[in-house]
């Protein structure tokens, strides 16, 4: 069972290593040249960032939580391609089958995701992986930049099945207003890490890379998407688009082991940074998270103008407020909104993928880890 007890943030503070220590590289990309008079690395080493030891030398593991988030994502392996979509086929060319309402928030469901998945992809290979200077949460990003992948393989699936217009779909994140709002406030918080000159070191960058963090993990992957989430599982509850809500699932499962690696690494910098967590950084984080979830919040009025049975845009932002209060607690910030009851209890219940018959329903699979992560 993958909890939030499951974090960093209890550990004991970390002894940064010694500019001078014996046989460090000191190179955080990992392809510097090979000091060849160098001793061996030692647990205490090892850091998040700034890191002076051989970020080639997985062993000895510091970070037990990131290997085993890496064996998470690994057992919960899964291709888009194995989902039927001949139900989803049949309902969207069906004259009565959708409303209209559903299908607009269908489709801009998949214009949202089918951009943000590469954003976060990147994000993950052209700016985390480079600041990240530990080898096992590395191990971890790199499953995670395929999972990436797959959640792009699976927009393009959907699109194809369905037979949608492609060039409506990929380019509404710049297009399609609420969704582009919400594309250029996450590249806002990459410009300084794209930078090839850009590196951590100062009290300023390092807390660019932190802010970094919050924006893709805590914002993207675990406020943004949850109002997707939400609408298409809706769908599939109702016994409609189910190929489209199975593949969300599957999504989703894959973003609860995100968000949590990425908490515990925010976590993780700040036991070993305790000066970068001023009140002030900590204030502009709380802002951020506000902000965000206004975005949100023009998202789902913009994605459900009408809304549709049991789901609407003021109960997604009431939503999203639950969860923007949420990722406050488990960063150790004070709340951004007023305590609210959380309007989708059914979300949970609705991801348990414990025990899933398989595409061709022929066997039982059991996932290893994956179904007993708490979702939201």
């Amino acid at each position: 069972m993958l909890d939030w007890s499951d974090t960093p943030a209890a550990a004991a503070p970390t002894r940064m290593p010694r500019p001078d220590a014996p046989g460090l590289a000191g190179d955080a990309t990992g392809l510097g040249a090979i000091d060849r008079s160098g001793g061996r690395v030692s647990i205490d080493d090892k850091a998040m960032i700034n890191c002076r030891a051989d970020v080639n030398q997985l062993l000895p593991m510091k970070y037990r939580w990131a290997w085993e988030k890496y064996l998470s994502g690994c057992n919960n392996h899964w291709m888009p391609t194995e989902v039927s979509m001949q139900a989803d086929i049949a309902l969207w060319k069906s004259r009565d089958g959708l409303t209209e309402d559903e299908r607009r928030a269908v489709k801009r469901n998949l214009g949202f995701f089918a951009a943000s998945e590469s954003l976060v992809a990147n994000n993950i290979v052209l700016a985390i992986y480079r600041h990240l200077t530990n080898p096992e949460c590395r191990q971890y990003l790199l499953r995670q930049a395929f999972e990436e992948a797959v959640h792009t393989h699976t927009f393009q699936y959907v699109v194809d099945s369905l037979g949608l217009d492609e060039g409506e779909l990929f380019n509404m994140y710049r297009e399609v207003p609420s969704i582009t709002d919400k594309a250029a406030w996450a590249i806002r918080y990459t410009q300084n890490l794209s930078d090839p000159s850009f590196q951590t070191g100062t009290p300023a960058a390092d807390q660019a890379f932190l802010r970094d963090l919050v924006a893709f993990y805590v914002v993207f992957e675990g406020m943004w998407f949850y109002t997707g989430f939400a609408q298409i599982l809706s769908l599939g509850r109702r016994n409609k688009m189910v190929g489209i809500a199975e593949q969300y699932q599957y999504i989703l499962r894959d973003e609860s082991i995100h968000l949590n690696f990425g908490i515990d690494v925010i976590n993780q910098i700040k036991i070993e940074n305790p000066h970068l967590w001023t009140p002030a950084f900590q204030e502009e984080l709380r802002r951020m998270l506000a902000e965000a979830a206004e975005l949100e919040a023009a998202y789902g009025r913009d994605t459900m103008p009408r809304g549709f049975l049991g789901l609407n845009a003021a109960l997604c932002e009431q939503y999203m407020h639950v969860i923007a209060n949420r990722r406050c607690a488990q960063l150790g910030l004070a709340p951004v909104f007023a305590e609210a009851e959380n309007p989708f209890p059914w979300m949970s219940e609705a991801m348990d993928l414990k025990k899933e018959k398989n595409f061709f329903e022929t066997r039982v699979i059991e996932y290893q880890n994956g179904g007993a992560l708490s979702w939201d």
